[in-house]
């Protein structure tokens, strides 16, 4: 179990950055530890969108998660990482992934491997942003004697956004942590950590959260988004799960995502999503810190009312810490 438990709370993409900066500060009064940005195609900026945030606290941790590490050359992504730490030191940290294969494609950008493609940039972005020169030639990353001018004297953490066990072995290798997408169990959890195989490895897990006194009243708040994000990817999240198997089967026959919420018990939920009264949100988020997660981030279930919902994370995560 790590010592130090980090709650969180993720910006909605389907918000606009404008929103960004208010509910951080939201986020920040009502004493949350961190606020999430992500950079999703084609919603808004995640580097501008974090700035924003960052721009208005004081003591919250930013964090952007994640990237899609081959939008952007190497350099300028260090270039641009670099600058917000600098601005905003010990308070900012970032996640770099693969991106979906689709968006990669539809940018031009997917690479011949995303796996050599992600740890190249890994490697020189965190070469770079400790101040290094870098010459090197690869598949996806080509760099001529680069040194950033200003160099961050506090370092922000480069963390990996991935799922699966070769791209989790290779995050223990050579990122500072590794940020697991919704949904996370302690199963998962575990299988992650395994996977990765380095100490002093920082863990972020996504999970959607419905606060309500009615339980079944908020397990069917997160039914949809839960039904949204399953698919065959997802098996490294769900074999470990004692419901795996019948779940992939049922996610690999099922005709549409209606028909995949609607064959969704309960009880599987209660495990792939935080919902229900605020104790046994609180419960299921200390279960997550003791199999491992140092960074707990709650998301919003986008088509509700934000304010309510940063209100109802800041009040489980008062609950969690006791």
């Amino acid at each position: 179990m790590v010592d130090l438990m980090r709650i969180g709370f993720r910006f909605p993409r389907e918000l606009p950055a404008s929103q960004a900066a208010p509910l951080a500060l939201k986020a920040e009064q009502l004493g949350l530890d961190e606020f999430w940005v992500v950079e999703d195609c084609f919603w808004a900026g995640g580097i501008a969108t974090a700035g924003a945030a960052l721009a208005v606290t004081e003591s919250i941790t930013v964090g952007i998660g994640v990237l899609p590490a081959v939008a952007r050359n190497a350099a300028l992504t260090a270039m641009e990482l670099g600058a917000l730490a600098e601005l905003y030191p010990g308070r900012f940290v970032a996640g770099l992934g693969h991106g979906p294969r689709s968006w990669m494609q539809q940018i031009g950008e997917l690479p011949p491997s995303q796996l050599t493609a992600l740890e190249e940039i890994l490697v020189a972005v965190r070469r770079l942003l400790a101040g290094e020169e870098v010459t090197v030639t690869g598949e996806q990353v080509n760099l001529d004697q680069v040194r950033l001018v200003f160099p961050p004297a506090a370092v922000p953490p480069i963390l990996a956004g991935v799922r699966g066990p070769k791209s989790l072995a290779l995050s223990g290798r050579v990122a500072d942590g590794t940020i697991l997408a919704e949904p996370v169990t302690p199963e998962y959890l575990t299988f992650a950590r395994q996977a990765i195989g380095a100490a002093n490895h920082r863990l972020v897990s996504y999970n959607w959260l419905a606060v309500d006194a009615d339980r079944d009243r908020a397990r069917e708040r997160v039914r949809g988004e839960v039904a949204a994000m399953l698919s065959p990817n997802l098996a490294p999240h769900l074999r470990p799960l004692p419901f795996g198997a019948e779940l992939l089967s049922i996610i690999d026959s099922v005709k549409d995502q209606a028909e995949l919420a609607a064959r969704l018990r309960p009880e599987w939920l209660d495990e792939l999503a935080i919902c229900g009264p605020v104790d046994r949100c609180a419960a299921r988020v200390r279960e997550l810190h003791a199999a491992g997660s140092e960074s707990v981030i709650l998301l919003p279930v986008p088509t509700e009312t934000i304010d309510p919902q940063l209100a109802a994370a800041a009040e489980v995560a008062a609950v969690a810490r006791g």
